[in-house]
């Protein structure tokens, strides 16, 4: 297992914002642009220096990463960036096709048009980039938990933010780049939604999560 300490770029000065916000959204992005991937070993006596911290705001980031199961304590002052195997990730994708096409049908009429509208150009704009990235799984979490949470349904939407996490793990690990894919499956469920026809709704995002599913099983066989 590698040490990941030394993908961590030294920070010039302490940042202005709270210290623990900024460990846990610096390790967060470091696994989301896949320079921390699973089994990568996190120390926290390394870690701190590299970003110029203290250990007692960063042992709060990890412990918080490690309560949304990104990470998996260790031995003292270590954790392991999880790894997802590809079974975890298509039993998790199945779970997600139940939950989130029941979401979205709760969600029907609760979502505001503004926030639809602003979620659209974000897609479009998004879809232009070339590879995955940060901004991509920023705009992949809110289309999803848009619905999720506005599906009145608490343990639905906690449920699929934890599942999300665990298909997410997978995926950054492994050069699944579908960005433009993405980009028209999520338009599709907009527009899906926008119809208030709880069908065609269902079936908007039943067919994303299959298709992903189904490129992910392609690439894992060698095609």
């Amino acid at each position: 297992m590698r040490q990941g300490a030394s993908k961590v770029k030294t920070t010039p000065g302490r940042p202005s914002a709270n210290l623990s916000e900024f460990a846990y959204r610096t390790v967060y992005d470091l696994i989301l642009s896949r320079k921390l991937v699973g089994g990568d070993i996190i120390i926290e006596g390394r870690l701190a220096p590299a970003l110029n911290i203290s250990r007692t705001p960063l042992r709060e980031a990890l412990g918080r990463l490690e309560g949304e199961r990104l990470l998996i304590k260790q031995a003292s002052r270590s954790f392991m960036v999880r790894k997802v195997s590809a079974v975890e990730f298509f039993q998790s994708m199945k779970a997600r096709e139940i939950l989130e096409a029941e979401a979205i049908e709760l969600a029907l009429h609760k979502v505001d048009s503004a926030a639809l509208a602003n979620l659209r150009a974000e897609v479009l704009r998004l879809s232009k980039i070339p590879m995955q990235g940060k901004e991509h799984w920023q705009i992949d979490d809110r289309l999803h938990q848009l619905f999720a949470d506005a599906s009145g349904n608490d343990v639905i939407a906690n449920i699929i933010r934890d599942l999300r996490i665990t298909t997410r793990l997978f995926e950054v690990s492994r050069p699944f780049d579908r960005v433009h894919v993405d980009g028209k499956e999520h338009l599709a469920i907009i527009d899906a939604y926008q119809s208030a026809n709880p069908r065609r709704a269902r079936k908007a995002i039943l067919d994303h999560l299959r298709n992903l599913q189904s490129d992910v099983l392609q690439i894992l066989s060698g095609g």
